[in-house]
């Protein structure tokens, strides 16, 4: 993978969370790997957004050597530990976007109230537990990463591309930079649609039946999905 588009594409993705509000000041960050080469291109720490340029783009390995660009973010070991624990995973997003950190900081999942929740997460929006003092203490952002990475052990990080935690915030994922920032936007949306329901509904969830989760799910990411529009080949 060139290096040079890596940093432009984790560039263009920093700011796509800019335009669709999800993020003020230095918050947040986009990251994304290049496994080939071993190499992980971050925003960098402190930056506001509208200072960065593609060369700023910090430049570390996996086991978090800086190389070029400016000093990564202080979230860096949160996105390495992802990284390292599941291959699948290219590119990560972190924001404190309005609705989806309400519901980090009540502590709570987002559940599955309808399909339009079902057509992008396989499931609830899981929140990890909190942390302890300790783990706060010493070596934090690792293990804000290791908390994700052990609630994700035995489920496929692409069918759930987002996670909340407690207190803290969002992070999403997907197979580049921008599946990742595309999770964070839709999340957002989850996250006030399901917060209106609650209230519509008296603070009772009417959750989405399991089949129609999985048929919703399926028919966009599935074996046999049939969601996309097939376009012909050129020539």
């Amino acid at each position: 993978m060139d290096l040079k588009q890596l940093k432009r594409d984790v560039y263009d993705a920093n700011l796509e969370l800019v335009k669709r509000g999800l993020v003020i000041y230095t918050w947040g960050n986009v990251s994304a790997v290049d496994r080939e080469n071993g190499l992980v291109v971050i925003k960098p720490k402190g930056i506001e957004y509208e200072e960065l340029t593609e060369d700023d783009m910090s430049v570390v390995t996996l086991d978090g050597t800086h190389l070029d660009g400016l000093l990564p973010s202080v979230d860096l070991d949160i996105h390495l530990e992802i990284y390292r624990k599941f291959l699948q995973v290219g590119g990560i997003a972190h924001t404190h976007s309005t609705w989806a950190t309400a519901w980090c900081q009540a502590g709570k999942g987002i559940p599955v109230l309808g399909t339009t929740h079902a057509d992008h997460f396989f499931g609830e929006i899981p929140c990890t537990r909190q942390m302890t003092e300790e783990e706060v203490e010493q070596d934090y952002e690792e293990n804000v990463g290791k908390v994700i990475c052990d609630l994700f052990k035995d489920r496929d990080m692409l069918e759930m591309g987002a996670v909340l935690t407690p207190g803290h915030g969002p992070f999403t994922w997907g197979k580049d930079a921008a599946a990742a920032v595309e999770h964070s936007v839709i999340l957002e949306e989850l996250a006030k649609m399901a917060k209106l329901s609650l209230d519509i509904n008296g603070g009772v969830p009417n959750y989405l039946p399991d089949y129609m989760l999985k048929k919703h799910y399926t028919r966009k990411y599935g074996a046999n999905s049939y969601f996309y529009q097939e376009k012909p080949a050129k020539g």
